[in-house]
C-alpha cells in the first residue's frame, strides 16, 4: 500500500471510438486544475487565477488525443472488431 501527502495526475487522456470524443485533464489531489476543450482547441482553467500563474499549450493535448485515436484504431482492427451500425451497443450478458 502506498501512502502520499499529495497526488498529481498530469495529462490524463482518453479517446472513445463512438463519435469524435475524448478528454484531456490535469488534476491535483483529485481536483481538476484544467482541461482542454478539444473542439475549441483551448485550455479551460477550473479557476481563472491558475491561468494567470501558469500556462498550458493545448497542442500537446491535441497530439495526445490524436495518438490515442490512432492506437485505438489499430487495436480495433487487430481484435476482429465489428462496428455497431445502429449506434446502440448490444446488451450485456453474463
Amino acid at each position: 500500500h502506498l501512502s502520499a501527502d499529495h497526488i498529481g495526475s498530469y495529462g490524463i487522456d482518453f479517446y472513445q471510438s463512438h463519435g469524435p470524443s475524448g478528454q484531456y485533464i490535469h488534476e491535483f489531489d483529485g481536483d481538476e486544475m484544467f482541461y482542454v476543450d478539444l473542439g475549441k482547441k483551448e485550455t479551460v482553467w477550473r479557476l481563472p487565477m491558475f491561468g494567470e500563474l501558469t500556462g498550458f499549450d493545448p497542442q500537446g493535448a491535441l497530439r495526445n488525443i490524436a495518438t490515442e485515436k490512432h492506437n485505438l484504431d489499430i487495436l480495433t482492427k487487430c481484435s476482429n472488431f465489428t462496428p455497431v451500425v445502429n449506434g446502440k451497443c448490444p446488451p450485456i450478458t453474463s
